[in-house]
């Protein structure tokens, strides 16, 4: 037989811990000796080490007394419960350090893997530092507002970028950014663009406004806010396509 501080340093827990184990009807109280002090026997120890163990693994007190009262069958359903439930915390626990990883070394990816590969590809192509950050920040706003629509919208984007006369394209748009809006420049490349843009849709085939129209106006009134000379790109384009 032990005392109660034996039995809490065998099983590594508090003394405290024990008694509150004992309030709760956890742990039955042992009967004292003549000095007046409990003692525990070998039962006593595995009941405790069954009661941390279920503790440390999330399980609510109430839920352990309930536990201890099971029959073997629903004590041992109950364990493959819990285990499943821990095994979908280690797995969004090791996510999440993951991504503290990942913050630590500056590589937080906040978007598909895909959409981060695409912007690798942009700065390849030539397009500006600004114009990466601009588009990086703009696939965020989008996949957190509309994400249903947000993955339909970037390959369209991704598979004009594809093709080298329409990546000029955007690469001219690109550099317009410094231009002064009156430039006879934007003009001609409004016009260019336009053409583009009815020769891939077609005629009648330009899209029509639909559930996700929001998102052109979200990444086209963030581009025009960052330049007037792209402010007055984005009109003459709307000009003509409606013309």
């Amino acid at each position: 037989m032990i005392t109660i501080g034996q039995l809490a340093r065998y099983v590594g827990v508090s003394v405290k811990t024990v008694r509150v184990y004992h309030d709760k009807g956890l742990l039955p109280e042992p009967d004292r000796d003549t000095s007046g002090y409990r003692r525990y026997g070998a039962h006593d120890a595995i009941d405790l080490i069954k009661i941390r163990t279920l503790a440390e693994a999330g399980v609510p007190l109430s839920r352990i007394r309930d536990l201890r009262a099971a029959t073997d069958e629903e004590f041992q359903q109950a364990l493959r419960d819990i285990d499943d439930q821990l095994t979908a915390r280690i797995r969004g626990l090791r996510a999440t350090q993951g991504r503290l990883r990942r913050l630590a070394a500056g590589q937080l990816a906040p978007l598909p893997t895909e959409v981060e590969a695409h912007l690798e590809h942009l700065a390849r192509w030539g397009f500006t530092p600004r114009w990466v950050d601009l588009q990086r920040d703009l696939w965020i706003l989008v996949f957190a507002t509309h994400p249903d629509h947000a993955i339909t919208l970037f390959h369209d984007q991704a598979e004009s970028l594809a093709d080298p006369a329409l990546r000029q394209l955007f690469l001219g748009y690109d550099h317009a950014h410094d231009l002064n809006a009156d430039d006879p420049r934007i003009a001609d490349l409004a016009r260019r663009i336009a053409e583009a843009t009815r020769e891939r849709y077609g005629p009648g085939e330009l899209p029509e406004p639909d559930a996700a129209s929001e998102i052109p106006a979200l990444i086209q009134g963030t581009v025009n806010a960052s330049s007037p000379a792209w402010q007055r790109l984005d009109t003459l384009i709307r000009a003509q396509l409606a013309a």
